[in-house]
């Protein structure tokens, strides 16, 4: 390595980076603050101006994007004809670029940030010079993130850097690159609708032990610019994070932040087993676990409240996997640690109340499909026989939530704030009541109700008067659904017939 190009933001660990490689024998071309850096730090650099003989410009928005830098990151040292262009001209080749971005990341997160701090934030030139040098990587070793510096020192020295070694490099910048423009697309969007391209800033937080199933890969990545991110709540203990445990925390975590009163949820297996809501949070969970104590044994729990003492008390004899609360008293976490495999974790987010998560995403083969999240509004209820109370009405309500995240095709019962039977996942609507009435009936033999007080709520429309026969049989007298059937009227004849009152919210909640 005879001649290097270096201007870096993050100017951490490049000291004892370049040391060594300066005392054998490498020269340095630098530019405005890291020139200054290397020099006060004792390593000699030449100014970037004396390369292309013009000064650095507009408040050094301009100091690298010259002809005679970018042909010393372009020429390849192998062609004949452009090392001869390169001594036609006087310009000497770079065999090594160090060098990193302009912090736009942490002036997107900073909320008191201006248009114009952000708009001074991108980088230009450092793009340009890193992506000149990574297109060229035969010829240049390039060098665009910290965590390389030792190894790539040791081979610099070894004199035994690879292909493959400058080519590994050479794609990191790419990377890097790709998802710095992305996190700019992002935020300067703003409310941009059906945008042509689709640019997600997405990095490592770390790698998964395996995937859904032990012999698949799985990796954690993170949108930093995302108004609520589950990527940063605080693991307090237990064991490691599974790809699994991640998806159904994302689901009891959504489905419990619709709820204004303390509420918890309990996930299975990505679809709710026992959600609740009550005057307090050791309420709730009384009853959610009191929903389907069979189903929630090795299962999730959500909390939309800082979870006490008392709350803890409750379940401490149930095998969970994890919680996850905006806040835990110190009461509580003190007795949690003696549970030492349950995954604690804290995430105020929580607190926030109905906020939806911006995009929904689902993979397909060669692509994704995009949508909005799911909406849960009262928006011009139509009632068939009677109108139901408000108690009724705050069921009806609750009982829409928990469909919303439960698989379609989905049926919740639900019993004056407390799931009661759910059923989920069926490929036909019969089935799905079939399901919930099972589980109803088991819920029936510990606990006292009033089964005429039970709301049974639908995902979506009943597409023939089948189902209503059996929820008839079961003593329940108040169904909720979004109606949209062609067979609607035969649906309301048949509730009428059986004295079932109807609501239609005129809004359907599939999740597929």
């Amino acid at each position: 390595m005879k001649r290097a190009l270096v201007s870096v933001s993050d100017k951490s660990g490049l000291i004892e980076f370049l040391r060594p490689l300066v005392l054998n024998g490498l020269q340095i071309v630098s530019t405005g603050g890291t020139l200054q850096f290397l020099k006060q730090n004792e390593i000699e650099a030449t100014d970037i101006s004396e390369v292309t003989g013009f000064p650095e410009v507009l408040d050094g928005r301009v100091k690298t994007l010259h002809p005679f830098v970018h042909m010393g990151l372009l020429a390849d040292q192998f062609n004949p004809k452009h090392v001869e262009t390169l001594k036609t001209h006087n310009v000497s080749a770079f065999d090594l670029v160090v060098g990193n971005l302009y912090p736009f990341e942490k002036v997107a997160l900073n909320d008191e940030s201006t248009f114009e701090q952000l708009i001074e934030n991108i980088d230009i030139g450092g793009p340009s010079f890193l992506r000149s040098s990574a297109k060229n990587y035969k010829s240049v070793v390039v060098v665009s993130d910290p965590k390389d510096y030792n190894w790539i020192q040791e081979k610099i020295i070894a004199k035994n850097i690879t292909v493959d070694d400058r080519k590994k490099l050479a794609l990191k910048v790419f990377s890097l690159t790709s998802y710095y423009d992305a996190l700019i697309s992002q935020k300067l969007a703003g409310d941009l609708a059906d945008p042509q391209y689709l640019n997600l800033p997405l990095k490592k937080k770390f790698s998964l032990r395996y995937g859904e199933n032990a012999h698949q890969n799985a990796t954690w990545y993170e949108n930093p610019l995302a108004s609520i991110s589950l990527s940063s709540s605080v693991i307090h203990q237990g064991k490691e994070l599974s790809y699994n445990n991640l998806l159904d925390l994302d689901s009891a975590a959504g489905l419990v932040m619709q709820f204004d009163s303390p509420a918890c949820v309990a996930v299975k297996h990505n679809n709710p087993c026992g959600a609740a809501q009550a005057d307090t949070l050791a309420e709730a969970i009384i009853k959610a676990i009191q929903s389907d104590p069979k189903s929630i044994f090795g299962g999730i729990i959500a909390f939309n409240k800082e979870v006490n003492l008392q709350t803890c008390e409750n379940l401490k004899s149930i095998f969970l996997e994890c919680l996850i609360a905006p806040s835990y008293s110190n009461d509580a976490l003190k007795l949690l640690k003696t549970k030492k495999n349950l995954r604690v974790l804290s995430w105020p987010d929580l607190l926030k109340k109905n906020q939806q998560k911006p995009l929904s995403l689902k993979s397909l083969f060669g692509g994704v499909l995009v949508q909005d999240q799911d909406q849960f509004v009262e928006n011009n209820w139509t009632h068939f026989e009677k109108v139901p109370t408000a108690a009724i009405k705050e069921d009806m309500k609750f009982g829409e939530k928990v469909c919303g995240f439960l698989k379609s095709n989905s049926i919740a019962l639900v019993y004056r704030g407390q799931t009661v039977g759910l059923g989920m996942g069926q490929v036909n609507r019969v089935d799905a009541v079939e399901q919930a009435l099972l589980r109803f009936n088991d819920f029936k033999k510990t606990t006292a109700i009033q089964t005429e007080d039970v709301v049974l709520v639908s995902d979506a429309f009943f597409p023939f008067a089948d189902s209503i026969e059996k929820i008839a049989a079961a003593g329940i007298k108040w169904i909720f659904q979004p109606g949209g059937s062609a067979r609607d009227q035969e649906v309301i004849d048949s509730a009428k017939l059986k004295s079932i009152n109807m609501t239609f919210s005129h809004q359907r909640h599939f999740r597929h």
